[in-house]
């Protein structure tokens, strides 16, 4: 049986995908210069603070996720006994 090859098979595409999702967070944070910010805080008024609070974040989910993968994962025959 011949595996049917998807978009996400080429490293071609793959590159195309990577560089279309930088240059859309560019302009994101570009955008950021021409709305007007309405924080509860000042550090929220700070240029780019929303970028740079969502990637730490996201940074800090994976690294919970590792752990809490070793504490909740089972044995691979759990429920076979």
């Amino acid at each position: 049986m011949k595996k049917e090859l998807t978009i996400f098979d080429n490293p071609r595409n793959i590159k195309r995908f990577r560089m279309g999702f930088f240059a859309v967070l560019l302009l994101v944070l570009i955008a950021e210069g021409f709305v007007e910010m309405h924080g509860e805080f000042e550090v929220e008024h700070f240029y780019g603070f929303f970028a740079v609070y969502g990637f730490i974040s996201y940074v800090f989910l994976i690294f919970a996720a590792k752990i809490l993968r070793k504490i909740v994962m089972r044995k691979e025959d759990y429920y076979d006994e």
